[in-house]
């Protein structure tokens, strides 16, 4: 019997999906393989076990975040009532091509939940409608940058993010009403502003143009709210296992105190906290975050789950938490999950100063969390246990939620 496999029109130009062309089974094993290679040396000298890929069962549209770059394209030329040729501004949209600001157009994305794609190509179809500019690159010249849709896959809800080149969104209210008019599904509209000369997407200025402002998602029956800037996995059915792992891992007991660095808008603390009450535990939780306003959105998550109780969030880093104020508190578990360049040095003999009874380690890049286990074995750590998740079918990715103890 043969395996399934996928295709996609313009898989090969994009290249976000390269391993589209192999069958699933076989990126789950490779996946597999990839991750022995780093940790069997160390579970073997520990003791400990290496789970198997967890899996999609339907590897297809799982990205619930989608994103576009614009670009000015080619005028479009038309003629008046006396003959005389002039053009229109158009927009190019879609996806950059691997390692290039080259846009690939694309009507759909196998891996993007139904709604997003269709709403990022109207707005430029709209943009170019009301005469909005697309933003050129190499000038820095021009209005429309990025969109950026969010869809929460638990209540349908969908936020979209408009990126310009500066405050001013011209023909804002024909923007806004045409774009509600052709998706009616949107339920708030954010502009999001970025002049600098980066790659990077988001700025720092937020203004809401319709609706809340946010939209609302749930995991593990816990619902937050999430804004533009808002970290947020993008495949949510596979952040419940990979937030169900953690929570097995943390081992949780009456009067557990749980430290969750990198906490983000809280939803790993908040889910360990939920999970907690619905066994009727008493624990408490302590979420740190350099970020403030991801700390004002956890403090108000915290609150909309009935957990304003239990859990508590700093807006400090967590390194310098960790090696000032939070010697003075007593944790059983620290439950970390850092972005991919890993954890520091420095963190690390944070959590080994706090000594906490056991270790979880989410990591969405597994060769930085080899190293860092490291250091926590040699400052008396073993490794239990070990889980691969697939979060990004059709890729490389791999993300891994490894429980530590203390010996």
């Amino acid at each position: 019997m043969g395996f399934k496999t996928y295709t996609c029109p313009i898989a090969r130009d994009c290249g976000g999906c390269e391993w589209l062309a192999v069958p699933y089974p076989i990126q789950l094993r490779r996946k597999r393989e990839y991750v022995d290679g780093l940790f069997a040396d160390m579970a073997r000298r520990d003791n400990a076990t290496i789970d198997d890929v967890i899996g999609m069962d339907e590897p297809c549209r799982y990205r619930h975040k989608a994103a576009t770059p614009f670009a000015p394209g080619k005028p479009s030329h038309s003629r008046n009532s006396r003959g005389a040729g002039h053009g229109r501004a158009t927009i190019r949209s879609g996806f950059y091509a691997p390692h290039s600001h080259r846009i690939v157009p694309a009507d759909a994305c196998l891996v993007e939940c139904d709604a997003a794609r269709p709403i990022l190509n109207d707005v430029a179809r709209v943009a170019e409608r009301l005469g909005i500019r697309a933003y050129q690159e190499d000038r820095g010249r021009g209005t429309l940058r990025h969109a950026v849709v969010r869809v929460g896959r638990a209540t349908g809800e969908v936020l979209l993010t408009v990126v310009t080149n500066g405050q001013q969104l011209p023909r804002e209210a024909d923007f806004v009403s045409e774009l509600c008019r052709l998706h009616p599904e949107i339920t708030t509209i954010v502009q999001n502003v970025n002049q600098r000369r980066t790659n990077a997407i988001l700025g720092r200025e937020c203004r809401t143009l319709f609706g809340p402002g946010h939209i609302t998602d749930e995991l593990l029956g816990c619902s937050f709210q999430i804004g533009p800037t808002s970290f947020y996995q993008t495949n949510p059915t596979q952040t419940e296992v990979l937030y169900r792992l953690a929570i097995e891992g943390a081992r949780l007991a009456d009067g557990s105190r749980v430290l969750d660095a990198y906490c983000g808008c809280g939803t790993i603390g908040i889910c360990c906290a939920a999970a907690a009450r619905d066994k009727g535990l008493s624990i408490s939780v302590l979420g740190v975050e350099q970020v403030p306003g991801a700390v004002h959105s956890a403090r108000k998550n915290a609150q909309a789950n009935g957990l304003s109780d239990v859990c508590r969030f700093e807006a400090a880093d967590a390194t310098e938490y960790m090696t000032t104020r939070g010697r003075e508190e007593h944790f059983d578990v620290v439950i970390m999950d850092p972005p991919r360049a890993g954890s520091t040095p420095q963190f690390l003999s944070g959590v080994l100063a706090l000594a906490p009874r056991r270790v979880v380690y989410v990591s969405c890049n597994a060769t930085t969390q080899a190293r860092d286990l490291e250091q926590l074995r040699d400052g008396g750590y073993r490794l239990e246990r070990l889980t691969p998740v697939d979060m990004f079918p059709h890729t490389k990715h791999v993300e891994t939620v490894a429980t530590l103890v203390r010996d």
